[in-house]
């Protein structure tokens, strides 16, 4: 393999930033590849590649470099992990390639070294999932694919395959998630005449079933409570054939402003935004016909994406976040009107954000409520990111 210096740089360069400043990896890798226009496609995906493999593996690499020699010395090591060799380059010199590769099959002993998660998040993963946390951590530590979910307000999932298919972006259908496309390799889609027209959004196959969960239809009064930047707001305003009313509301204004712009693009025109304030609820008590509370939460079910979110999560916000998910849970659920549904929906694989928070609601509330159906997306069974959905209906007074 060939390495150009100043790719390595940037990759090395972009680590750095992310494990010293503790910025967003997604961020860092946005702003480095856009700090020299002319790299092509392939020095592109290479920067974004390692960076985020990097950082999925950090403990793994710190591991088998566990002398302090810093981030050159952690490229070197995932490079030799993936069985490459190292160019004749200064900051390789003290690079051992036969201690690298002892120290990772000692690393194959123990699971949070093998798996790369810190201590405290894999007792509290075998603890909660038992079993079955072996085999979703190794399924998060794949590599997720580029999903596409296919604005049906302005073309089908067929027609924008074939649309795709003559710029080179390939795609598969998935059965059961009926308006998503997989990319058979991953493309830089947003530079599409296709996206710019609103002809679809990226969204993961998970994602992607939690709208139809909640049973919209069109002309009703729909609230999507925590709707962020939007992605299942759009998706359930196609569902609703931009039909009825959907107000999408937030805490933070600049999602919402972000929201307003992927409307305009995706032709949507029966969204209302709205920022929470202290008498939202009270005023919206009682008058939805669905309602959808997509909660904040750790986003262990997409670590794929987010890789970086394991090394900065900490014990106490798994505490308070599971607080503030039960408050808005018990708040916000009041504005469903009766015989109204809700959709309690998280991107947790852990049950004491997702079941047992419903069990929790359920067992407080008495006869107010039942619960309908849930469903559980598994990065380990079906490939898609983690995601928790349930749908509860509130009981007529």
């Amino acid at each position: 393999m060939k390495y150009h210096r100043v790719l390595v740089e940037a990759v090395v360069g972009a680590i750095t930033d992310i494990f010293e400043t503790g910025r967003k990896a997604d961020r860092v890798i946005e702003f480095v590849l856009k700090s020299d226009k002319r790299w092509g496609a392939r020095d592109r995906a290479f920067v974004a590649e390692n960076v985020y493999e990097m950082v999925r593996w950090w403990r793994l690499l710190e591991f088998v470099t566990p002398e302090p020699h810093g981030y050159w010395a952690r490229f070197a090591a995932w490079q030799i992990l993936k069985g490459h060799t190292l160019p004749d380059w200064p900051e390789f010199k003290d690079t051992n390639p036969d201690r690298i590769k002892k120290r990772q099959a000692e690393a194959q002993k123990t699971r949070k070294i093998k798996e790369s998660i810190p201590d405290w998040l894999d007792a509290v993963g075998e603890a909660e999932l038992g079993q079955n946390w072996n085999t979703e951590l190794s399924a998060l530590n794949q590599t997720a694919p580029v999903v596409l979910r296919t604005n049906t307000l302005k073309i089908n999932v067929l027609e924008l395959q074939a649309q795709l298919q003559t710029v080179d972006i390939l795609s598969h259908l998935l059965p059961q998630i009926p308006d998503a496309l997989v990319l058979t390799e991953k493309k830089n889609v947003f530079q599409t005449t296709f996206f710019k027209e609103g002809f679809f959004e990226v969204q993961d196959a998970g994602s992607q079933a939690i709208a139809p969960f909640l049973d919209v239809q069109p002309g009703m009064r729909v609230i999507d409570a925590c709707a962020g930047a939007g992605g299942k707001t759009l998706h359930l305003a196609a569902l609703m054939q931009n039909k009825g009313q959907l107000i999408a509301m937030d805490i933070e204004d600049w999602k919402l402003q972000e929201l307003r712009r992927r409307t305009r693009r995706n032709g949507v025109g029966n969204v209302e935004t709205r920022l929470i304030e202290a008498k939202t609820i009270k005023r919206l008590r009682a008058t939805a016909d669905r309602v959808l509370l997509d909660v904040p939460c750790t986003g262990l079910g997409v670590l794929r994406r987010n890789p970086d979110t394991k090394w900065k999560l900490q014990p106490a916000f798994l505490e308070q976040i599971k607080q503030t998910q039960y408050e808005i849970l018990e708040n916000y659920s009041q504005m469903v009107k009766p015989s109204g549904k809700l959709v309690y929906a998280t991107c947790s694989i852990l049950p004491s954000e997702s079941e047992w928070q419903v069990q929790r609601f359920l067992q407080q509330q008495g006869s107010k409520w039942q619960l309908l159906a849930e469903q559980r997306t598994s990065p380990a069974q079906d490939g898609f990111d983690g995601f928790y959905m349930a749908c509860l209906q509130k009981n007529t007074d």
